[in-house]
């Protein structure tokens, strides 16, 4: 395994990680949860498996900018351009996580509208 495929995952599963650790850490501080609900971590294992194929399919091929950087272009990357690709993969995990959290609110939201309107009826 190379040094960028290895950022693009731990980049990938700390962005979820936290995304899915914020609500329940919010929750649990409110007293609205006592313990760790499965669906957390369903939902994150879900989102991760997901993202590592899109993270895979979107960046095949880890491209330095070492032009851009001031670089000679046959030198090593550096920090630098290593930190924006573990910025970029964490970015990707954590707002992926909370498409697929809101895309769960709103099919439950439809579910139960569509409960409601079949009691009705």
């Amino acid at each position: 395994m190379s040094t960028p495929f290895i950022i693009k995952i731990v980049g990938l599963f700390l962005g979820v990680v936290a995304r899915s650790l914020i609500p329940w850490l919010r929750k649990l501080r409110q007293g609205e949860v006592h313990g760790f609900d499965r669906r957390y971590f369903y939902s994150a294992l879900a989102t991760f498996i997901l993202g590592i194929i899109l993270t895979l399919v979107l960046f095949p091929q880890f491209k330095d900018d070492t032009a851009g950087l001031g670089f000679s272009p046959g030198s090593t990357p550096g920090f630098e351009t290593y930190f924006r690709l573990f910025c970029l993969a964490f970015a990707f995990g954590f707002g992926w996580n909370a498409m697929v959290l809101e895309a769960g609110q709103w099919a439950n939201w439809f579910l139960a509208d569509e409960a409601g309107s079949g009691k009705k009826g």
